[in-house]
């Protein structure tokens, strides 16, 4: 789904944290749009990003920042299937994005010359809902005190801690536990993917 852009019915409102954010963080948010484009995921750990924000005097909420990723996407991803120019970017931007103090519209356009090469090669570029992605996983052997998955209590069993991010780029911590024979089952099913993945 593509990001209302200002202009459009009640866009404006939910962009103005687009307007706030620091320089620097504005930029890599910028960069992790252009990969987006280029791969058709990231991640990025929205809450951590937050008080990044927060210490620089900014109080953003993690479905703000998400939602100013995509638009950030769908701005670049409409500069690429147009193939603008520089000009026709600032342009672009200075239409649908008035409301930026001049210094966010800058680091924008920065992104904008810099990437512009690489990410016009791409066909058919639009910005797309990433699927997930592990971004950590951890596992830790231990014995059952109670778990509905172990027969009995004081079993051994396998902790698994993933850390995931989903297409927006929110991360969020999945715990689970399995028996020995689940876990051996788990890691087989891994070793095969990893040997299919390999013949690409």
């Amino acid at each position: 789904m593509q990001p209302v852009t200002p202009g459009e019915a009640g866009g404006a409102p939910s962009l103005a944290p687009l307007g706030t954010l620091p320089q620097d963080l504005l930029a890599e948010l910028c960069q992790r749009a252009v990969q987006r484009l280029q791969s058709g995921r990231v991640a990025f750990d929205a809450p951590q990003m937050c008080q990044r924000c927060r210490v620089a005097g900014v109080e953003i909420t993690p479905a703000d920042l998400s939602q100013v990723l995509q638009t950030l996407s769908w701005l670049f991803g409409t500069a690429v299937k147009n193939k603008f120019s520089s000009e026709e970017f600032s342009a672009e931007l200075g239409r649908r994005f008035a409301f930026l103090p001049q210094q966010s519209g800058q680091v924008i356009q920065q992104v904008w010359k810099e990437k512009r090469e690489s990410l016009v090669g791409l066909e058919n570029a639009k910005p797309v809902a990433a699927a997930g992605q592990l971004i950590d996983f951890q596992w830790k052997l231990g014995i059952a005190m109670s778990a509905d998955s172990c027969k009995s209590l004081k079993s051994p069993c396998v902790t698994v801690v993933l850390k995931v991010a989903d297409g927006l780029g929110n991360v969020t911590c999945k715990t689970f536990e399995m028996t020995i024979a689940q876990f051996q089952n788990f890691h087989s099913q891994f070793k095969e993917m990893a040997s299919v993945l390999e013949t690409f």
